[in-house]
């Protein structure tokens, strides 16, 4: 960060942390990023940094914080008036494919907080995380079913569960790539295979 950063609000300072930490992450292992490598990033010390997180741990629960209340208001923005559950359902996927591509170090840090063997605040926050947006795709699915856009027999919790497996596919495969964009490329084109294997037979988008 440039010279403008040592001057920030408390409020500012805490947000630049938590976009430091996402851009970091999109560079490096997530659990390899140390205090001293935010505060370089940022262009403070540690004790500057210290002044607004009392530790490594409290700046992690500020970036799922973070990253809870953005990808779901952006997915809660993106289905408003849809009146189409499937159409929402495809709001939803390309909404959070755009979050993604925007924010490559979000992936990489909720898959390393889900598989640290121990129980930690930030490793819950982003179970909660997982909890409500799966609530949504649920509701979604259930209207899909009730307005005869999608199969009467669906399997709801399946087809949940195959959503967002989904969009972690192409987002490992984007990572092992290196290449951010082709998420964005592969995503029309997975979300329609999606539909299909999901509709009714005689539903087409």
């Amino acid at each position: 960060m440039n010279e403008r950063s040592k001057h920030l609000s408390a409020d500012a300072r805490r947000v630049a942390t938590v976009e430091a930490v996402v851009d970091l992450a999109g560079e490096q292992n997530p659990s390899d990023i140390t205090t001293t490598a935010i505060a370089q990033r940022m262009g403070l010390t540690q004790g500057a940094l210290f002044r607004h997180f009392p530790n490594k741990e409290a700046i992690l629960q500020a970036v799922m914080s973070w990253v809870s209340k953005h990808l779901l208001a952006r997915i809660d923005k993106a289905t408003e008036g849809i009146l189409s559950p499937v159409k929402a359902l495809e709001a939803v996927f390309m909404t959070h494919i755009d979050f993604v591509s925007e924010h490559p170090g979000v992936p990489r840090m909720l898959f390393s907080e889900l598989q640290r063997s121990e129980e930690t605040l930030p490793k819950r926050m982003v179970q909660t995380l997982i909890h409500h947006y799966d609530e949504r795709l649920r509701r979604l699915l259930e209207a899909g079913k009730n307005q005869g856009e999608l199969d009467a027999e669906l399997d709801v919790n399946a087809a949940a569960v195959l959503f967002i497996g989904t969009i972690q596919g192409l987002v490992m495969q984007s990572l092992i790539a290196g290449d951010v964009a082709r998420i964005r490329r592969n995503a029309p084109d997975v979300f329609a295979i999606y539909h299909r294997g999901i509709s009714r037979m005689d539903n087409t988008l």
